[in-house]
């Protein structure tokens, strides 16, 4: 057994040796971002566009989420009334209850999102500077310098 298993392995390496082995991942290319080979080397976004993002969540997707919410709830609460003697008041409840629940939770990834945004874009702009201050020669960061 063990001189079939060798034999084997023998023409697999042999077939394999003249072979190129490479990999491939999907989904990358040239939107692969900065870290591809070949790639722009810059961030995915400005931040100009970080902040034009959380504004677009500020402005837009928190109120318009706040007020779809409150017309759900307000259809609902109507409903509910409406259905009050039947089974079917209870189970509407439910649902509005549910409802309002993911509405506060969306609400809440919404401003960390925005926070998150906001503070990216500072974050990189004290990196970059923090780096380029250690890079600098000590003489250039001294205000003693010249004196």
């Amino acid at each position: 057994m063990s001189g079939e298993f060798d034999s084997e392995w023998g023409a697999l390496r042999d077939h394999a040796d003249g072979r190129q082995v490479d990999m491939r991942l999907n989904g990358t290319g040239a939107s692969a971002g900065p870290l591809a080979p070949g790639g722009s080397g810059t961030f995915g976004s400005t931040p100009a566009e970080k902040t034009a993002a959380a504004n677009t969540i500020e402005t837009e997707l928190q109120p318009n989420t706040k007020t779809a919410t409150e017309h759900a709830d307000e259809a609902t609460n109507a409903a509910v009334k409406g259905f009050e003697d039947w089974d079917t008041a209870p189970g509407l409840k439910k649902v509005a209850d549910t409802w309002d629940k993911q509405a506060k939770v969306l609400m809440g990834r919404l401003g960390s999102e925005k926070s998150a945004l906001r503070g990216a874009s500072g974050l990189f702009v004290r990196n970059d500077i923090g780096l380029g201050d250690q890079f600098r020669p000590i003489g250039a960061r001294s205000k003693l310098n010249g004196l």
